[in-house]
């Protein structure tokens, strides 16, 4: 089984057969990178690489989640996540509802800093409006930590935040563009699609960019700025039109969001076009997981590790209480396809690495 997952995965690295032909396009080295680097985000993830060591569990810790959203998919598998994680350490944890508004977020801020649990956590909003309280709550010694407070990971001193535990974006975009590199031997025409309303939706797509643009015969067709909003009611037309401009020049759309893809797939079909070949740079929802199984109109996505970041989150805070560094642990990025789509998860439409990361961090902690 292992030897027939290495050959699979070494198919992956081209993710074309190479031919005695076309082995003249090995002459640009980015492509020859771009293969190794796509060959290692396409693995099966079967080997913890994370944190090994840090403090014992520190007993009896009260924690308040507050949610940008309880509607978002990604709060939610990081929430599940935590509840896994706080049933090995025995602490209590509380969640709150932002409700998707920067006012339910701040009232629930308040609320959580005035029932002075031991640590607070941002589940997936801006901290910059919350200034204030945020000062209040490291006042009254409440640990803070955060999930996708900003792009980057790391500590946030300028709001008191222990940690922040987010994928790299940069990374996730940069897979996505290597991706196209690879699979189209360094000849990758590509349109770019983005949403400049979101910082980090804005960053990935030039990150995407930067990327192809590296290949010496790759080409960036267009970039496309339109809302993730108005995907539903713009993408149909916005698909056709492409089709209708780039013809067969249309090989590849690069996408900061599984979303616009919910809604070109249907264009496609009828069309009756197989390309673009389509990758996201996330998030790994369920219908693209779907598409990729099916071949369907999505060739990737790069997912977080949602349920993983749940258990980060409660290590990290263990590490602040007991006064010891975060663990700077920043999960890699990896690259769903259809090739690899039933590992890590998949079978469930989700990426869950299969790296005894529980087990790991329950022997950090001391715990069964």
């Amino acid at each position: 089984m292992k030897k027939h997952l290495r050959h699979t995965l070494s198919v992956i690295a081209g993710l074309i057969a190479l031919s005695t032909a076309t082995v003249s396009f090995a002459d640009d080295p980015f492509v020859q990178e771009a293969k190794q680097l796509v060959t290692k985000a396409t693995e099966k993830q079967d080997k913890w690489d994370g944190p090994t060591t840090g403090p014992k569990l520190q007993q009896n810790k009260s924690i308040i989640f507050i949610a940008s959203d309880m509607k978002n998919g990604g709060v939610l598998g990081v929430i599940d996540g935590m509840r896994e994680a706080v049933q090995a350490t025995g602490w209590k944890l509380d969640v709150l509802d932002g409700a998707g508004t920067v006012n339910n977020q701040l009232a629930a801020l308040n609320q959580a800093i005035a029932r002075r649990p031991d640590a607070i956590v941002i589940g997936g909003w801006n901290p910059n409006v919350a200034k204030i309280p945020l000062k209040k709550a490291v006042k009254n010694n409440i640990k803070l930590v955060s999930w996708h407070a900003t792009p980057e990971p790391g500590a946030i001193e300028k709001y008191g935040i222990f940690y922040n535990v987010t994928s790299d974006s940069d990374e996730i975009a940069k897979f996505s563009a290597l991706l196209a590199v690879a699979n189209s031997e360094g000849k990758a025409k590509v349109v770019i699609l983005t949403d400049s309303l979101y910082e980090i939706a804005l960053r990935k797509a030039q990150v995407m960019k930067e990327t192809i643009e590296k290949c010496q015969e790759c080409k960036v067709l267009e970039f496309i700025d339109t809302p993730l909003a108005d995907t539903s009611s713009r993408m149909p037309n916005l698909t056709f039109n492409l089709l209708q401009k780039y013809g067969d020049d249309l090989q590849y759309a690069l996408a900061i969001n599984d979303l616009y893809f919910d809604f070109m797939a249907p264009s496609l079909r009828s069309a009756n076009k197989d390309n673009p070949y389509n990758i996201s740079a996330g998030d790994g929802s369920v219908t693209a997981y779907q598409r990729i199984r099916n071949n369907d109109k999505q060739f990737a996505t790069v997912p977080e590790p949602l349920n993983l970041h749940g258990w980060q989150l409660v290590d990290e805070l263990n590490r602040a209480f007991a006064n010891q560094p975060p663990s700077n642990y920043v999960t890699p990025a990896h690259l769903v396809i259809k090739e690899n789509v039933s590992f890590d998860g998949g079978s469930k439409n989700l990426y869950d690495p299969e790296n005894g990361y529980q087990q790991a961090y329950k022997a950090i902690w001391g715990v069964k």
